[in-house]
């Protein structure tokens, strides 16, 4: 799997905004000395996560950038997809047989496909506010419990 800076950094820099908004913007100052992230980093991740809506920016003294919609209201894949992030499984683009081996699929293309398509469900699932309150981790324990009742050890 390939996610470079950008999908990260995005995530942790609305995860941080969600946690220490308050109400209030929150700089991306704030977010670069709390997360050692380059403010200038920030600065171009930010322009695209306020074009695609998820943001907005406050000027001024105490100025900052607050969500633009609730944090329930925000999916985790939009936040990648946002930063031009694609979770790249395949060696191919994924849309075509180019380049994947010799210009013919690989043996493995179809599983490392359905493998992407089901990250990109499981961070659709996922919202800003399930994160700061830490619920995907209840997720993880429910997905557990459940693969765990589906494997019965032989009699």
């Amino acid at each position: 799997m390939k996610m470079s800076t950008k999908g990260r950094y995005a995530v942790m820099a609305m995860v941080d905004i969600g946690e220490n908004a308050n109400g209030k913007p929150v700089s991306l100052a704030e977010i670069a000395d709390r997360q050692d992230i380059s403010q200038e980093y920030l600065e171009q991740l930010f322009g695209k996560l306020r074009r695609a809506g998820l943001v907005t920016s406050a000027r001024g003294p105490g100025g900052g950038y607050v969500l633009a919609r609730d944090a329930a209201d925000i999916n985790m894949s939009e936040v990648i997809l946002a930063v031009d992030e694609e979770l790249r499984i395949t060696r191919c683009d994924g849309s075509a047989i180019d380049g994947c081996v010799k210009g013919t699929r690989c043996c493995a293309h179809d599983l490392w496909s359905s493998m992407g398509r089901q990250m990109m469900g499981f961070l659709d699932s996922i919202t800003l506010e399930d994160v700061v309150s830490k619920r995907n981790l209840a997720l993880a324990a429910s997905i557990k419990q459940t693969k765990d009742r589906h494997i019965r050890p032989l009699a």
